[in-house]
């Protein structure tokens, strides 16, 4: 695993490659009592000439600049993010599963390690980067059951729900459980003002699809700014799709033709059905998987696992 620490003047050390194991922490460290920690998710995949590639590291080094900067952190800079990335996962390079097997998962995590019992930024950060192999999420395009959840919220205007802080994810697994304890795969988010728009699910971005139209809610600041979503709309878009980012109510949610999440772990995940206040909706397609969310899906991951002409310029190939 990769590790930098950076103090009070800001700069990050160069960084270096440790055995992956425990990291030391006190028990006042600022991530331990107040949650100052952001995480990021990326993937690396190997190419049937046996090279490996990386999907858009510069957008999750972009982002992680811009969640830093909300919860009053330091951030490695962009070519630092990058260089850590490729010197973790070229030591890691055995574990890259082949071609159309899987991939090896990235975990960049920046924390407030310095010790602070009063509440403010810890006087000491980490950046750690760590990886692991993983293989295809679902087996093929499966579709999944969604429950649209009315009390809990993910996030409200003015928070943190769009940047990627680690206490977003503690907050859904309440709703979460319950739901899979239900039979369904995961929970959809509705806005915290109106309780009619849709959010997000607990760790992925939602598209609704009606005739050649595809919308999914824009970015205002309660929701997370996807890269599987930003690429998914370029590609939609470079199909002739017209995409339109703006507030999706919970009422053409009922009515598409076809619904799919978007995340760095899916890819595209097709909605089989959604559940909403008591009554189910389902969406055909051939066995639930929509003709969009099919096409969408070959093209990105065609294009990630370097089967696709990238053209695009998203990914970074490794020796």
């Amino acid at each position: 695993m990769y590790m930098a620490k950076c103090g009070p003047d800001g700069n990050f050390s160069k960084g270096e490659m440790l055995p992956f194991g425990p990291i030391a922490l006190s028990p006042s460290a600022g991530v331990l009592n107040y949650g100052q920690g952001l995480f990021e998710g990326l993937k690396a995949y190997r190419k049937t000439d046996g090279s490996i590639l990386l999907f858009r590291p510069d957008e999750n080094a972009r982002r992680m600049v811009i969640g830093a900067d909300r919860m009053c952190m330091p951030a490695p800079t962009v070519e630092q993010f990058m260089d850590a990335v490729k010197q973790t996962v070229l030591a890691n390079k055995r574990w890259v599963p082949p071609t159309g097997k899987g991939s090896l998962y990235i975990r960049p995590l920046l924390i407030g390690s310095g010790a602070i019992l009063g509440v403010a930024p810890a006087p000491e950060f980490t950046f750690v980067i760590y990886v692991s192999p993983v293989g295809n999420y679902f087996k093929g395009l499966a579709p999944i059951k969604l429950i649209i959840e009315d009390n809990f919220h993910r996030a409200a205007p003015g928070g943190t729900g769009g940047v990627k802080t680690i206490g977003n994810y503690a907050s859904v697994l309440k709703a979460q459980t319950t739901a899979k304890e239900k039979g369904y795969s995961d929970v959809l988010y509705l806005d915290a003002v109106h309780n009619k728009y849709l959010e997000e699910a607990s760790a992925s971005n939602i598209f609704v699809v009606k005739g050649n139209t595809i919308s999914t809610p824009a970015i205002e600041g309660t929701i997370l700014p996807g890269i599987t979503r930003k690429s998914i709309i370029e590609v939609a878009e470079s199909k002739g799709y017209k995409v339109e980012e703006r507030r999706v109510s919970v009422d053409e949610l009922l009515v598409a033709d076809e619904v799919f999440c978007t995340g760095t772990a899916v890819v595209v995940s097709p909605v089989g059905s959604i559940t909403y206040q008591g009554k189910r909706v389902e969406y055909d397609g051939n066995h639930g998987v929509g003709v969009v969310s099919q096409q969408l899906y070959t093209s990105l991951t065609g294009i990630q696992m370097g089967l696709l002409e990238d053209r695009m310029g998203w990914t970074v190939q490794l020796n």
